[in-house]
């Protein structure tokens, strides 16, 4: 009877060994990476079980064990916190820190980038075609601003140009949300720091020069310099006399060339033939053209044209006589440049 006890015990102390072993080497293997090559992007679909999500990673060369990884998730009470989305699991990633990452939904961000100048038909345009954001508006939104949930006004310009770091799935929506969010912060600061001297009474008529200065140049010096000629026009009483206003207003219209007739047509964005600003911006202005706008490079300038150097850059000038000067030299480069064309066919 106590040698039967005896190899009892013995037995039991034996598979408690083992056990103890079994649960030490499982433990071990939530700190092993998998051996991938390299990173792999894997989408955790909504509402997935654990253990279907370990099964398919297994499938993948992620997971080795996928029953002790569900087991343990279970023990700690997370396998139902993991978070649908994309994620890049990286080569290097073991069971234990991939569990984490799911939990806080560590998923993979993509870029978007509103550009500088870009009308509002243009970025929702390119929300339309970007697969990795869920398009829930229409093709035509004539409130935009009430289907943002947003005060309503004129949406031009009512969205800051950057480059955004989003899930894939991003509505719309949300990203229109967060773009007009950073405008309205951009636009605030800069309107709280802005040179005192400035002709302008609100944000959004700092707003509305700053697109007027994104148009009319490429040239990240020259932005201050351009806002400069037209705070001195306004101060000058000088009507603003921008083409950009007028190409605006225009719209599908446009074809490329501004004619005479079109200058001495009368509208809302005709800056020639209207004073002050035109009611809205004509586009969105990107952060440095908001902040070059706030601080204008008032030198006394009144006119502008482009030199002609092919860089985008322009000859700024404080009279008539001189900006005509100006002018005659840039048809006369482009002149120059036509006739190089024409001697030298591709």
């Amino acid at each position: 009877m106590k040698r039967a006890l005896r190899i009892g015990l013995g037995m039991l102390v034996a598979l408690a060994g083992l056990a103890g072993f079994g649960v030490r080497w499982g433990l071990q293997t939530l700190d092993q990476p998998a051996g991938m090559s390299g990173e792999l992007v894997y989408r955790v679909p909504a509402h997935a079980r654990f253990a279907q999500v370990a099964e398919e990673l297994r499938a993948k060369g992620v997971i080795a064990h996928p029953r002790i990884w569900t087991l343990y998730a279970r023990w700690r009470g997370q396998a139902s916190q993991i978070k649908a989305g994309e994620y890049a699991i990286a080569a290097d990633a073991t069971p234990r820190t991939l569990l984490q990452q799911l939990i806080e939904g560590q998923v993979l961000l993509h870029s978007f980038t509103i550009v500088d100048g870009w009308q509002v038909r243009e970025l929702l345009e390119a929300l339309r075609r970007n697969p990795d954001i869920r398009n829930i508006l229409p093709s035509r939104v004539p409130d935009l601003m009430s289907r943002l949930g947003l005060p309503a006004q004129h949406p031009e310009g009512q969205f800051l140009p950057e480059t955004y770091k989003i899930p894939a799935g991003t509505t719309d929506v949300a990203l229109l949300k967060l773009a007009h969010a950073a405008l309205v912060n951009e636009l605030k600061s800069a309107w709280a720091g802005r040179d005192p001297r400035l002709p302008l009474q609100s944000p959004l008529e700092l707003l509305t020069l700053a697109s007027i200065v994104e148009k009319e140049t490429a040239q990240p010096a020259e932005r201050a310099k351009i806002a400069g000629v037209y705070v001195q026009r306004l101060l000058s009483g000088m009507r603003l006399q921008a083409d950009p206003t007028v190409i605006y207003g225009l719209g599908e219209r446009y074809d490329g060339d501004i004619r005479s007739a079109d200058l001495r047509t009368d509208g809302p964005y005709n800056t020639y033939t209207r004073a002050g600003l035109p009611p809205t911006p004509i586009a969105l202005a990107g952060a440095a053209a908001i902040r070059a706008t706030a601080h204008p490079e008032v030198s006394g300038a009144l006119f502008f044209v482009a030199s002609g150097l092919g860089d985008g850059s322009h000859v700024f000038t404080t009279n008539l006589k001189d900006h005509n000067e100006a002018v005659a030299r840039y048809l006369q480069q482009l002149r120059r440049l036509a006739a190089k064309s024409s001697d030298n066919p591709p």
